[in-house]
């Protein structure tokens, strides 16, 4: 992965936010944050998030942090919500936080009080000392991340660069848990999330962002070491089966949960077809996503269909995917500390054996969504299984981050 950094670009970035009266740092933060946004192979669809500090303001520190539901990719100043930073340090006293006593806490000391949530992960930006902190879900690393017993790997990788943390929740735990494996060892550069992504920082933008690069390019190189190339997106190379579409679009619409014309986004690459073409693809399909956060968007497992399947067969199967939510929700609801409602038990991901995969929506841009990150998802799992084995997080964590009221809110918005 190649850096993208450019210094007449950053120079025009200082001077648009000088010229709004805001810091030089707010505009390098905006600069990198959309290099980073525009980049699939980092983030997608409001993934990761960014945050910088501001050590001489007037009435003390602020830190501004993406806030929840922003995009990086075209992410102005309004999309980094600023925050006293003092306040937020005193948290690391406290070990257990609600997640809505952490919202108000946070929101508490907006200096905006107008300003969307800050990010669900602005205590653990805030806890980290580096005036840039940058956090994404590479597809290469995550090839590496979803995997068990990764931490020797990680070290043969980076060194003594990275610091490694066990799979944590995102929220408070996991602010708290990234602060303890700082203090463990001070002069990392970043922290590799097992299971969910990686997180670089330094006290300039572009040194955090080209760390970033830098990493991603490592895990990339390492694969490469083992003859694991991961392609880059590929586009669409082939028109969606018009029968197979419009046999599944009435049947969606049929079940009435996605509104009168749910949406389909089509995708066929090499990668898809790939992935599809696994001898356990019928496992697999069903282990989890790639990082946590996508749960909310595609859902924890997938519907596959033969490419001849009709209306019947495709009823069938839509059932069939209804009746395995069901029982997924149940099971993991009944041992939830309080009460959840379940969402419509209709299919965000359907593959079509040996043809290509359908992201589905309530509208198009759901739909498109859904089609990016299984896309992404694809070539991830790819990498994942020739590698070892795709280890994503556990069937109970993935419940907790699709009905976590926190990553709700962002759908709401």
């Amino acid at each position: 992965m190649l850096s993208a950094w450019n210094d007449i670009d950053a120079q025009k970035f200082i001077d648009r936010a000088v010229a709004a009266g805001q810091p030089e740092a707010l505009g390098l933060r905006i600069y990198t944050s959309r290099l980073i946004g525009q980049e699939p192979d980092l983030v997608l669809h409001g993934g990761g998030n960014t945050s910088v500090k501001i050590p001489e303001s007037e009435g003390g520190a602020i830190i501004h942090v993406k806030g929840s539901g922003w995009d990086l990719g075209d992410i102005e100043a309004p999309g980094l919500p600023a925050m006293w930073l003092e306040p937020l340090l005193t948290t690391r006293a406290i070990p257990h936080m609600s997640d809505e006593d952490m919202v108000a806490f946070l929101r508490k000391n907006l200096l905006d009080p107008n300003a969307p949530n800050p990010s669900i992960e602005a205590l653990l930006h805030a806890y980290m000392p580096h005036a840039f902190v940058d956090h994404t879900h590479a597809t290469a690393t995550l090839a590496l991340a979803d995997q068990t017993d990764m931490q020797d790997v990680v070290k043969e990788i980076y060194g003594d660069r990275i610091g490694f943390v066990p799979y944590v929740m995102p929220g408070y735990s996991l602010s708290h848990a990234c602060n303890d494996a700082l203090n463990r060892d001070p002069n990392v550069d970043g922290l590799w999330l097992e299971q969910h992504g990686l997180f670089t920082f330094a006290e300039t933008a572009k040194a955090s962002y080209e760390l970033m690069i830098e990493f991603v390019t490592m895990a990339e190189e390492y694969l490469a070491g083992r003859n694991i190339v991961i392609p880059g997106p590929e586009a669409n190379d082939a028109d969606a089966p018009a029968a197979l579409t419009d046999a599944l679009r009435a049947a969606l619409t049929e079940q009435g949960s996605l509104g009168e014309t749910p949406a389909l986004d089509f995708r066929t690459s090499p990668s898809i077809r790939r992935y599809l073409a696994r001898d356990n693809i019928a496992e697999l399909s069903q282990r989890g996503t790639a990082t946590p956060d996508h749960v909310i968007r595609i859902k924890p497992f997938s519907m596959l269909l033969s490419a001849t399947d009709g209306a019947v067969e495709i009823k069938a199967a839509l059932a069939d995917f209804a009746q395995r939510y069901t029982a997924y929700f149940e099971r993991n609801a009944a041992q939830a500390s309080d009460e959840k409602v379940m969402l419509d038990p209709l299919p965000r991901s359907v593959f079509v054996l040996g043809v290509g995969l359908f992201g589905i929506g309530a509208n198009a841009s759901s739909a498109k969504i859904a089609g990016d990150l299984l896309e992404q998802t694809a070539r991830i799992v790819n990498g994942a299984e020739d590698f070892k084995r795709f280890a994503p997080i556990s069937e109970p964590d993935l419940f907790d981050m699709e009905y976590w009221s926190l990553e709700q809110a962002k759908l709401k918005k």
